[in-house]
């Protein structure tokens, strides 16, 4: 039997269902959400979930400011006092070695504060009250933010769940979707497990399955899939909740860390991964040679963690397009549809504010910012948006 709905979502990561919530904010009646698996068991349930607005990509700073904003106001924005995102604002230390990198955050540094952001470059002394484990002799330039800092994933996916809810979304999960329904060139619902559903408006948010949207559109949807290993060290002493999330632009493997539980530090790395030649958000081993080769970069730059122990070990799956940010509006020649995919490791930060934007393009309501330069046009016309780090989420 055929259902009908206003406005249907494909795919319940924290930007699907950001999404679907702000469509009935709006004042979408009859919204669903699909999901193949459970509400949040993909890609979101990896993330790191790293909140910070340093970007050298302009745009994407502007779209972290507001994602940030939201992050910290959490129950308001969403009108629960109960909403609850886990933010833990602990600020974001970035460090560079001489040379083209500490120019690269330096600009970056400059061009937040442009944006209204508070980012600043600080000393070694500094930086050294912020996080007294730090060795930084081969540090040329360090920048911080005192706003960032991490939430949780799950917490977040949860809140817009329940508060989608409360505005009448559906959300289904275990239903996959098998094709898209067209009246020539525009797309009138989707094909599902459980049959068909007649929408006004499909919005695709499939992340790592969005190869299947380019068979059932034609649309050639640049994506790559990339396998990241993280971990958790447990060390002498605690790495505890008020201390930085850190990114070291000076080892080898880009490092990224912050605290995990409270007492351990999560280790991740920000180079390309390990390519997947098809979606596959299984957990994969993580080899001990790549736990040494980063526990060493680790050693390195927090000295006091040279005897930590390996806590825990994971893997996740970046959605990642040619330039390293995402896709989101319309397709060409299609009406009806609108996408979000190839957030290349930036879906959880920016979730809320994607969310808005997606849901204003799918209602044909004047956005908050400016979504052009996501525009799926900009592969083919040359206008990627480059940073100054080179390929890699930090973009």
């Amino acid at each position: 039997m055929n259902a009908r709905c206003d406005v249907v979502v494909v795919g319940g990561g924290v930007v699907g269902v950001a999404i679907a919530w702000h469509l009935a904010r709006f004042g979408a009646r009859g919204v669903r959400l699909i999901e193949r698996g459970t509400l949040g068991g993909g890609t979101t349930a990896q993330s790191s979930c790293i909140l910070r607005t340093h970007y050298s990509v302009r745009e994407n700073a502007a779209l972290a400011r507001a994602a940030l904003e939201v992050f910290a106001d959490f129950p308001r924005y969403l009108e629960d006092p109960e909403a609850d995102c886990g933010f833990t604002r602990c600020g974001y230390l970035i460090v560079a070695p001489e040379g083209a990198p500490a120019a690269a955050v330096r600009a970056s540094l400059a061009m937040e504060r442009e944006l209204g952001i508070d980012a600043r470059e600080i000393g070694a002394g500094d930086a050294r009250r912020l996080l007294p484990l730090l060795h930084l002799d081969d540090i040329a330039c360090i920048g911080w933010e005192p706003d960032a800092g991490y939430a949780d994933a799950y917490l977040t996916l949860s809140a817009f769940v329940r508060a989608g809810r409360r505005l009448g979304v559906r959300f289904e999960e275990g239903v996959a979707a098998t094709g898209l329904v067209r009246d020539g060139t525009r797309v009138t619902g989707v094909e599902t497990t459980r049959g068909r559903i007649d929408a006004g408006v499909v919005v695709s948010a499939q992340n790592i399955w969005t190869d299947e949207l380019a068979r059932w559109t034609g649309v050639p949807l640049p994506l790559v899939r990339s396998r990241h290993a993280v971990f958790t060290l447990a060390g002498p002493a605690p790495y505890t909740r008020d201390l930085p999330v850190l990114k070291d632009l000076a080892s080898p493997s880009k490092l990224y860390l912050r605290s995990y539980g409270g007492t351990e530090l999560l280790v991740g790395d920000g180079n390309e991964g390990e390519t997947l030649d098809a979606p596959n958000i299984e957990q994969a081993d993580v080899p001990l040679d790549h736990v040494l080769a980063l526990g060493g970069e680790v050693a390195h730059r927090l000295p006091a963690f040279a005897e930590a122990g390996l806590a825990a070990s994971w893997t996740g799956v970046y959605d990642v397009t040619p330039d390293w940010n995402p896709v989101l509006g319309a397709l060409p020649g299609l009406e009806g549809l609108v996408v979000a995919y190839g957030f290349s490791g930036h879906g959880f930060k920016l979730s809320p504010v994607v969310g808005r934007l997606v849901a204003q393009m799918a209602l044909g309501l004047p956005p908050d910012l400016d979504p052009a330069p996501y525009a799926l046009s900009r592969f083919a016309g040359g206008r990627l948006l480059a940073g100054r780090y080179g390929a890699g989420a930090v973009s």
